[in-house]
């Protein structure tokens, strides 16, 4: 089984205590957090990411108060940006204002490094562990989705961090209102020990 969560790393530039290594095997990607929310207090989380050749990336989805800053460090990265399309390579930086509907993908033969920076923090670090956790646990289908009672749980407590773009909000938010009380009535969460760091926190 993929290691979900590793303290250190080697070759990491920053030396928190909270630098950790999370994967996701079906989408291909890692994340090394590099300075999270309660290093920057609350400023930003600044991670690396590494996506594998032709990995298929998020859907498209939107942070609705955060700005994102990407790094190329290696290999390219393609995707739409207020549905525009874009590709950025090593060396260039490439920045999603809060409220911009925006997906991304590795369309190359190379590995795709990226530092990204998420501004403010809030709920991001934890989103991602916890996405990825149930991935790298085989709790997702074949596209890396939990069941829908589970995703319900996810989508409703991150839906101020980022949510997807389609379909409208107003019937995301109706079908989540109705569906993540069931969820967590039955043990779904949006935080798991075993997954994420904010563990203490029960939604």
């Amino acid at each position: 089984m993929t290691e979900r969560m590793r303290n250190g790393s080697e070759g990491l530039t920053a030396e928190s205590a909270s630098s950790q290594v999370i994967e996701n095997p079906i989408a291909g990607e890692q994340v090394t957090f590099l300075r999270r929310r309660d290093d920057t207090d609350g400023e930003l989380v600044e991670l690396e990411l590494v996506a594998e050749p032709f990995a298929a990336g998020p859907p498209e989805h939107v942070h609705d108060h955060q700005e994102e800053r990407f790094e190329i460090l290696a290999g390219s990265v393609t995707g739409t940006l207020d549905g525009e399309p874009f590709t950025a390579t090593a060396g260039d930086s490439l920045v999603v204002s809060a409220g911009t509907p925006h997906r991304w993908w590795n369309d190359g033969e190379e590995e795709l490094r990226a530092r990204v920076e998420v501004r403010p923090a809030l709920e991001i670090a934890e989103f991602l562990e916890t996405v990825y956790g149930l991935a790298a646990d085989g709790k997702t289908n074949a596209k890396g989705i939990p069941n829908p009672l589970q995703m319900a749980v996810i989508a409703d407590h991150y839906w101020e961090t980022n949510h997807l773009v389609s379909p409208p909000a107003p019937i995301q938010k109706l079908v989540f209102s109705l569906l993540a009380p069931l969820g967590r009535l039955v043990g779904y969460r949006a935080f798991y020990p075993e997954y994420s760091s904010r563990s203490d926190r029960v939604d």
